[in-house]
């Protein structure tokens, strides 16, 4: 017989209201494969949780018009660069609370997914909270501890990493949107059966970057780190505003924690993994057949 419903009813208000389970009462939940969860094992880290975070800011109207004369090549429509930017520090910081409540030291393993909407842009970030087992951070400080890094090194870059002497700070990020106006018709006529670059486009797509990168770094710089690495670029136009170029840049900042840095000696490793390779027998035939 099902139990009754009203006995069902108390129990769920009742567990609503009851603390959440200690730590280290239930499993883990992760994205990472087995061999990069048994990695994190060997160099001292475990896994803890999936987290993510979201950030959608809204893009005003008229940002994306099409811009008039006075619009110079490599204008920059700062409202979308600005929500783009904006919407990533909000993913991030989401990021950070949940790695938090589940007692984590750092995210690794980030997956970065970013939409531009005519109206909106939005920012997904998704990764596995993990601590050291000892319980000690690496970095050394006690104030690291409150501020989790965010990492989208995957577990073997971050045993290198660690191996190397080197921590993961934050996943800088930097974006720009720069307008290109559309060559004049009679330019295009008279140009029509050449092979001429697009000027346009490309001093935008220079200004477009430069901007994206300077932003980047200035976020490495100001997490107190020495570098980026695993950088990763997405760029062109969008198909609601064919004239306005877009240019993202995003990588782990680090930073040395050990005295000096380490030398890794390289290993030699065979997988056991490759795909077969399938072929026709026929194909080994010298010619056709009369």
């Amino acid at each position: 017989m099902s139990a009754d419903p009203k006995t069902e009813l108390i129990r769920g208000a009742h567990a609503l209201t009851a603390p959440p389970p200690a730590q280290g009462s239930r499993g883990v939940t992760s994205d990472l494969t087995v061999d990069e969860a048994l990695l994190l094992h060997a160099s001292g880290w475990e896994p803890l949780d999936l987290v993510c975070g979201v950030g959608v800011v809204s893009v005003p109207s008229g940002t994306w018009s099409s811009p008039s004369s006075v619009w110079s090549w490599g204008s920059t429509t700062q409202l979308a660069s600005e929500a783009c930017n904006a919407a990533l520090d909000v993913a991030s910081q989401g990021l950070r609370d949940e790695c938090v409540r589940v007692h984590g030291h750092g995210v690794v393993g980030v997956e970065l997914q970013v939409e531009v909407q005519p109206h909106h842009v939005e920012v997904d970030l998704v990764g596995t909270a993990v601590r050291p087992v000892s319980g000690e951070d690496p970095r050394g400080a006690v104030a690291a501890r409150a501020v989790p890094f965010v990492s989208d090194l995957s577990a073997r870059d971050l045993t290198l990493l660690l191996r190397a002497g080197w921590m993961p700070l934050d996943l800088a990020f930097g974006a720009s949107f720069v307008y290109a106006p559309r060559r004049g018709a009679g330019a295009a006529l008279r140009q029509s059966s050449q092979n001429i670059e697009l000027s346009n486009y490309t001093e935008a797509m220079y200004a477009a970057r430069e901007q994206a990168m300077e932003r980047m770094q200035q976020l490495a710089l100001r997490a107190g780190a020495e570098g980026v690495v695993e950088v990763k670029v997405r760029e062109g136009p969008m198909s609601f505003a064919r004239h306005a170029i877009c240019f993202m840049a995003w990588g782990t900042a680090v930073r040395l924690v050990t005295a000096e840095h380490r030398s890794l000696r390289p290993e030699v490793v065979l997988p056991l993994d490759d795909a077969v390779v399938m072929f026709a027998a026929e194909s080994l035939r010298g010619g056709t057949q009369g």
